[in-house]
């Protein structure tokens, strides 16, 4: 499989950050002493991220390919005479509002939540453990991130950047990075808030579902932001002491009785 130029950007961007937020997180830790191989470190890198990602890349890309013979749909055009930059961001932001809501979802209804439990059984949050996300869980979101860009007729460098962006703010709101965006907390995500949406502390339950726009929390009411100066978050993962360690495990643990 040959890569165009512009994925191969993308992919050199995403490994750049990655290499990036190892560094940054050993300069300025949010929670100090926490380990680069920390437990679970490998069955994310090789499974969840290589692995699955790999996998559900193939089948997510004939599943819209599919889409589009069956309704011709991308050759209505419907969005391509826009400016690219325009299309990322509509793209951007309309997904952002998706996942915000699709997210609080899953929290609240106990059948999804069986497929997002997985995202949150990292005991130590770092820049890769935000990629643990159970298969069903990533096979619904990503196609519908990526089957509207195609559908609509966006420029082909639209869903590369679109999955830039969601990479590489997916390892920056999970980092274990002290940075604060202050009054931009209020429009942007960041570790600051995400964090807590991770903690086992009683009072963030349920709170800071965003990813990438903070306002969504701020609008619906879900934000949840403590003097950073009185009390960090700590304390990571589920209240269920019986979720299993392992990629196949943790997928199957979906299904129990």
């Amino acid at each position: 499989m040959r890569l165009t130029a512009i994925e191969a950007a993308g992919f050199a961007l995403c490994a750049a950050a990655a290499f990036f937020f190892v560094w940054i997180e050993r300069r300025k830790p949010y929670n100090a002493g926490q380990r680069v191989f920390r437990p679970g470190f490998f069955t994310d890198l090789v499974w969840y991220n290589f692995f699955q990602n790999f996998v559900l890349g193939l089948a997510i890309a004939e599943g819209i390919r599919w889409l589009d013979r069956s309704t011709g749909a991308s050759r209505l055009g419907l969005v391509t005479g826009w400016p690219v930059a325009l299309q990322l961001a509509f793209f951007v932001v309309t997904h952002d509002f998706y996942i915000y809501g699709m997210h609080r979802w899953m929290h609240r209804s106990p059948v999804l939540w069986r497929i997002h439990e997985a995202h949150h059984s990292a005991v130590e949050v770092d820049w890769l453990s935000g990629v643990r996300s159970h298969a069903l869980e990533i096979l619904l979101n990503q196609t519908v991130e990526f089957a509207p860009i195609v559908l609509l007729g966006a420029a082909p460098e639209v869903a590369v950047w679109k999955g830039v962006i969601s990479a590489v703010w997916g390892m920056f709101i999970h980092s274990n990075l002290d940075v604060r965006l202050g009054p931009l907390q209020r429009v942007f995500n960041g570790p600051e808030m995400h964090r807590w949406h991770h903690a086992l502390a009683a009072e963030a339950s349920g709170r800071n579902f965003a990813t990438k726009l903070a306002i969504w929390d701020w609008i619906f009411g879900s934000a949840y932001l403590p003097d950073p100066r009185r009390r960090k978050a700590s304390g990571y993962g589920l209240s269920d002491p019986g979720f299993p360690e392992g990629y196949f495990r943790q997928q199957i643990w979906a299904f129990r009785r």
